[in-house]
């Protein structure tokens, strides 16, 4: 009982810390919106209602039904046999096997929900920032989707680093941001693309109708062939470089017996990259981007409709 209530003390400082971070806290504004109902919308470590309303036996009942061994990928990198670490995982994992209780489902099904459907909303928190923080976006694509590589080519090229188009257009270009950037998120059944900017309250509208013109201008022309063979690059070397550190291997070889059951080269995804065509990603970019815009903001600002009105616009 005495270790519930000091963990519980602990998340409940987590979600102070969270509330005191604006991209922490922009992020969760951010997934509420877009996803919904979903429970991807729910926020990661809960509420203070929820945390402070969770019994021992709840957490000990979740532990014993989900925590079993049919559901555990045990991964592993380095100087050892396949044998060696199956002999030394059934060791260590011999009471949970003990306690695993009868019909239990291996790991659980990577696929169910439904996916959000884009309906175009601003959603804001007001707070007491420097700067105004922006997050801005779309449902993406689930991690079984046969178009994930083609939506990884485009977000490097889009905002992955400084010779993206968002970089550029936003930050080198204009002067309006120092943080600029994309990102995406698959998960077993839905997803999101989404940028965010941190810039000057006063110059919240004018970001935002950039990354707007830039947004739309993909969505209607694609990459130029320069920018797909950059992206390309980047993603490919990046690969490279990670599979260079054991920890990284672990984890990379873990995360694909989880998301898709089986292991996938090296040389399966950087062959895959390289197959991407500049068709593929003009048409994952036209289906995304053609969809309405959610945006969160973080900053001073009282009422959504104290915001500019180019972002106002751009997505409500």
């Amino acid at each position: 009982h005495a270790d519930t209530e000091l963990e519980r003390g602990v998340v409940l400082e987590e979600i102070a810390m969270r509330d005191d971070d604006p991209e922490d806290l922009l992020g969760e504004l951010f997934d509420e919106a877009l996803f919904g109902d979903h429970p991807l919308g729910l926020p990661i470590v809960g509420s203070e209602e929820s945390i402070r309303g969770m019994s021992r036996e709840t957490l000990h009942a979740f532990w014993r039904s989900e925590y079993t061994t049919p559901r555990m990928v045990v991964a592993a990198a380095g100087n050892l046999s396949h044998s060696s670490l199956a002999d030394l995982a059934g060791a260590a994992l011999a009471a949970a096997a003990e306690r695993t209780a009868p019909g239990v489902s291996p790991v659980p099904p990577r696929r169910g929900g439904t996916h959000p459907v884009a309906e175009g909303s601003v959603v804001l928190q007001g707070d007491d920032t420097e700067q105004a923080h922006l997050l801005l976006g779309v449902p993406g694509i689930d991690r079984h989707d046969p178009r994930r590589r083609a939506l990884a080519v485009l977000n490097a090229a889009l905002g992955g680093g400084l010779s993206s188009r968002l970089f550029q257009q936003v930050r080198e270009q204009r002067g309006l941001a120092y943080s600029v950037y994309s990102s995406t998120a698959s998960y077993a059944d839905a997803g999101s693309l989404s940028v965010y900017a941190g810039c000057a309250p006063e110059r919240l509208g004018e970001v935002a109708g950039v990354v707007r013109d830039v947004l739309t201008d993909v969505a209607a022309d694609g990459l130029s062939t320069a920018e797909l063979v950059r992206a390309q690059g980047s993603l490919r070397g990046g690969l490279v470089l990670g599979s260079e550190d054991t920890p990284s291997r672990m984890n990379r070889i873990g995360r694909s017996e989880l998301d898709h059951g089986r292991q996938r080269s090296l040389t399966e995804s950087l062959d895959g990259i390289a197959a991407v065509t500049a068709d593929e990603v003009a048409a994952v970019a036209r289906d995304l981007l053609s969809q309405p815009l959610t945006a969160a903001v973080v900053g001073p600002f009282d009422e959504v409709g104290d915001l500019p009105a180019a972002l106002q616009e751009l997505a409500g």
